[in-house]
């Protein structure tokens, strides 16, 4: 069995929500095949349950994709539609996890992302920043994650070709997440 002891020193069991004056969920995609688009989910929730044996634990999250904001809102319209996330019948997206896996400051969660109804296993990799005590005596901690999903899987197919050659967006989305949670009394 591990204990939260022998998974990092700073591992507190507990449940922690998502601090989201403190996170940031983002993506970038390539774009015209020359640079990268980038935006961001401006609502999303999380939950971590810390067990004392981490295989325990568990992460669910959820994402308000008509929260998307990529800085244009023409863009942002156009991608609450079906030829993207079809927010009128898919407005949220989640995940849950599966499996944890630590070593050191690294580690990977595996779980089940549902978008456009469509899910698949992804799996998170990123580092834990460390555990601390802010100025209000609430305990939280820190962790920054990245994942690589190719978005065809989930079945947002739209494009369109371009004159030089080539297409418009990319397929593989990037998705970053800085997060920062607070431990539940």
């Amino acid at each position: 069995m591990t204990t939260s002891s022998s998974i990092h020193p700073a591992y507190v069991a507990g449940t922690w929500k998502l601090d989201p004056t403190h996170s940031e969920l983002s993506f970038s995609v390539r774009h015209l095949a020359i640079s990268k688009v980038r935006g961001t989910f401006e609502t999303f929730d999380a939950t971590f349950v810390a067990a004392e044996d981490l295989n325990d634990s568990t992460l669910d999250a959820t994402i308000d994709i008509a929260s998307v904001n990529t800085n244009q809102k023409d863009r942002d319209n156009h991608l609450r539609t079906s030829d993207f996330f079809a927010v009128d019948e898919h407005p949220t997206a989640t995940f849950r996890s599966t499996d944890f896996a630590v070593d050191g400051d690294d580690f990977t969660v595996t779980g089940d992302f549902t978008l456009r109804g469509v899910t698949k296993t992804i799996v998170l990799k990123g580092e834990f920043g460390g555990t601390t005590t802010d100025g209000y005596g609430q305990t939280k901690f820190g962790a920054s994650a990245k994942t690589k999903i190719n978005r065809h899987d989930f079945g947002v197919n739209w494009n369109a070709a371009l004159e030089a050659g080539g297409l418009t967006l990319g397929e593989d989305v990037t998705i970053n997440f800085e997060l920062q949670f607070v431990l539940q009394p």
